[in-house]
C-alpha cells in the first residue's frame, strides 16, 4: 500500500501559486490562439511564437490596416491590453517563485541540474517534499507519468508510450526542461549533455526528450533525499 505524506502550509501555498500560475499560461494560450485565427480569417499571418504575436499584435493595433474593420481593430486592442495584464501578473509569480527559490537549500540543490529552473524545483519541493515517499527514483518517474507502459500479451511484453499517469504539470515541466538540455544547453561536454547527445543519435527527438526528463527526475529524487548535491561524474556510464 502506497501512503500520501501529508504536505506543510507552505507547500501548499506554493502549489496554489504554481496553479494560479499555469491557469494564467493557459488562459494567455487560450487568447493568443483565438487572435491568430481571428487574423487568419481575413487572410493576416503573424509569425509563430508568443512575442512574436504580440509585438505583431500591437503593429497592428497601433499601425491600423484596410484589411481589418474598425471594430475588429478594437477587439485586438483589447485583446493586447488583456495579454499585457496577464504578462505581468505572470511575471510577478515568476518572481516570487525565483524569490523562494533563493531562501530555500532543497531548491538550490536541484538547480543545479541542468534543465532544473526555479519553477520545477519549487514544484517539485511542492509537490513532494523531500520525496521520502517514493522508494527510489524510478518510483518518482512512474508517478510522473515518464516511464513506458507495458502490454503483455502471449507471456511476451511489450512497452509501448508513456503512461502519462501522475501530475501532468509537473511532467511537462519536466520534458520542458529536458528539451533545453537537448537542443539550448551550450556546454555539450558535460557529463550529461554527452549522454543526451549520445541519446539523440540513436532515437526520436520526443524519445530522447522523454528519456532526459527521466534522468533528470531520478537525479532530482536523489538529491532530495540524500541531502546530496548535484554531482555531474556521476553520470559517467550511466
Amino acid at each position: 500500500m502506497s501512503f500520501v505524506a501529508i504536505k506543510s502550509e507552505e507547500q501548499l501555498d506554493l502549489q496554489a501559486l504554481h496553479r494560479t500560475r499555469e491557469r494564467l499560461v493557459t488562459t494567455r494560450t487560450r487568447l493568443i490562439n483565438q487572435g491568430r485565427g481571428f487574423l487568419m480569417e481575413r487572410g493576416i499571418r503573424v509569425g509563430t511564437g508568443r512575442h512574436l504575436f504580440q509585438k505583431g499584435l500591437l503593429k497592428l493595433t497601433e499601425g491600423g490596416t484596410p484589411d481589418l474593420s474598425h471594430r475588429m481593430l478594437l477587439m485586438l486592442s483589447d485583446m493586447a491590453t488583456e495579454l499585457a495584464a496577464i504578462n505581468d501578473r505572470i511575471d510577478a509569480i515568476d518572481a516570487e517563485i525565483k524569490a523562494l527559490a533563493k531562501t530555500d537549500a532543497d531548491m538550490q540543490r536541484l538547480m543545479e541540474i541542468p534543465g532544473v529552473g526555479p519553477t520545477i524545483a519549487s514544484a517539485l519541493v511542492a509537490a513532494v517534499g523531500t520525496g521520502s515517499s517514493f522508494a527510489k527514483g524510478r518510483d518518482l518517474a512512474a508517478w510522473l507519468g515518464l516511464v513506458p507502459r507495458q502490454i503483455t500479451t502471449g507471456g511476451k511484453a511489450k512497452l509501448i508510450g508513456i503512461s502519462k499517469h501522475g501530475d501532468r504539470y509537473l511532467r511537462k515541466l519536466f520534458i520542458h526542461g529536458a528539451r533545453t538540455v537537448l537542443h539550448l544547453v551550450r556546454d555539450r561536454t558535460s557529463p550529461i549533455t554527452r549522454w543526451a547527445d549520445g541519446l539523440k543519435d540513436r532515437a526520436h527527438v520526443n524519445v530522447a526528450a522523454v528519456a532526459m526528463a527521466n534522468k533528470m527526475a531520478r537525479i532530482a529524487w536523489a538529491i532530495l533525499t540524500k541531502g546530496e548535491r548535484y554531482r555531474p561524474a556521476a553520470l559517467i556510464g550511466a
